[in-house]
């Protein structure tokens, strides 16, 4: 049957597409699986962060306390960037986010990137399941293997900068990654120079509630099978792989923190959360358990492939995340942020409301495949962002941000400190 009907108002296409190919058009275009980024959508009118201004003042003491330092007046080269990120010594506060086994992130690309950010002096996140879906070694070092991305790291990172997160998803967990790491002679240098963590993935910003996902051909999905949850994708014969999100509760969450501590006493402990509602709770039972560093990921976030309903309906914006944590509560630990993050503005921002560092993972990604220099000749544009922006706020650090820096038009109130041993005593509940 195939009768056309008018329907004004009502999105005719989508329905259309949803009848040609069912279950398919959930999810974004297969034909650009393999040559695009996704993540997610939120478009910039509706983006509070983008909305935001930064707001020199008139009256600038540290810039007085710089004059007096140096003997003349301060420019914005003078402003240092140097950041602890996670236990880990950056040039600037900013970390490449995790992208793991995903095709575009699989190829030669995901190893440029490694590369080319240990140059910069900027730590970098492994993403999950590239153990489980590419292996952990290859015979000659030429292969999609996560020990190519760390010989890559290992080559070009200056002494006494950056570090290399490992993520570990529960797939990863039963190909036992964080061992195999730990124990490799040939991550030694890693450990040895105290530059190793650990990431345990609760969540991500494209698709929060939901675990990894990667579209395979018949071949790959067939060997995969009984490790992953495998799907139809279409009818181009490729099979879409599911990860499993996880299990917390508020125990398992401590738990598991205090296990990696334990076990990996030599590695850093960090903990990736989704853009979930009770985002501040996770945020502190992580940060109070031992965490060194706590990822929050935006719905903006995300590069990999997720159903269109997630990427534009579900998880909470990163303005929104750092409004719910709040300022007090982000300095208590070392927040990072992550969600579309590209230019000096949006960093300046997301500093001055808490975050520690900010992470690139699509700029990453696009950087790399522009120009073989691509993440170094990103990294140095944002980092002349960077010094430009906090120098016209009076400021010669990222370190003294704060909300003051920034004039947000909704007038929405950031949270208030709160008594977090009241939570944790259970007389009190997160805002």
């Amino acid at each position: 049957m195939n009768t056309p009907l008018d329907a004004p108002g009502f999105p005719r296409e989508e329905v259309a597409e949803r009848a040609r190919h069912g279950v398919a058009a959930i999810y974004p275009d297969a034909a650009r699986y393999g040559v695009s980024v996704f993540g997610g959508t939120v478009p910039v009118a509706a983006d509070a962060l983008d909305a935001m201004r930064l707001v020199p003042p008139v009256f600038v003491p540290r810039r007085l306390e710089k004059l007096i330092e140096l003997g003349r007046e301060p420019v914005h080269h003078d402003v240092d960037l140097r950041t602890d990120i996670g236990g880990f010594a950056s040039s600037l506060p900013v970390y490449v986010s995790a992208f793991g086994s995903t095709e575009v992130a699989g190829r030669d690309l995901g190893v440029a990137v490694s590369g080319q950010a240990a140059a910069c002096g900027i730590p970098v996140v492994i993403g999950e399941n590239v153990v489980p879906v590419n292996g952990y070694r290859s015979v000659d070092r030429a292969g999609r293997s996560m020990l190519r991305r760390v010989h890559a790291y290992l080559d070009a990172v200056p002494d006494g900068l950056g570090g290399v997160v490992v993520q570990q998803s529960t797939e990863d967990a039963d190909a036992e990654v964080w061992n195999l790491v730990y124990s490799d002679p040939e991550a030694r240098a890693l450990l040895d120079s105290g530059r190793l963590a650990f990431e345990l993935k609760v969540g991500q910003g494209a698709k929060p509630g939901l675990g990894g996902m990667t579209l395979l051909d018949s071949a790959s999905a067939a060997a995969l099978q009984g490790r992953y949850t495998i799907d139809e994708a279409g009818a181009d014969g490729r099979r879409l792989r599911h990860s499993s999100p996880g299990t917390f509760t508020e125990e398992v969450l401590r738990q598991q923190i205090r296990l990696m501590r334990n076990n990996y006493p030599r590695a850093r402990t960090w903990v990736k959360l989704p853009p979930a509602r009770d985002v501040l709770a996770a945020f502190d039972i992580a940060v109070t358990a031992g965490a060194d560093a706590v990822t929050v990921d935006g719905a903006e976030g995300g590069t990999g492939w997720a159903p269109k309903c997630f990427l534009e309906h579900v998880g909470l914006p990163l303005a929104e995340c750092l409004r719910r944590i709040g300022e007090p509560a982000a300095r208590s630990g070392c927040l990072l942020v992550s969600g579309r993050f590209w230019e000096g503005s949006r960093t300046v921002k997301a500093l001055a409301l808490g975050a520690r560092a900010v992470g690139i993972g699509r700029a990453a990604l696009l950087a790399a495949a522009a120009h073989d220099d691509g993440v170094r000749n990103f990294v140095r544009a944002l980092s002349a962002e960077l010094q430009l922006l906090i120098a016209a706020l009076g400021k010669y650090s990222p370190e003294p941000l704060s909300s003051e820096d920034v004039w947000d038009p909704s007038g929405a109130p950031h949270a208030p400190a709160w008594d977090a041993s009241a939570y944790h005593d259970g007389l009190a509940e997160a805002p």
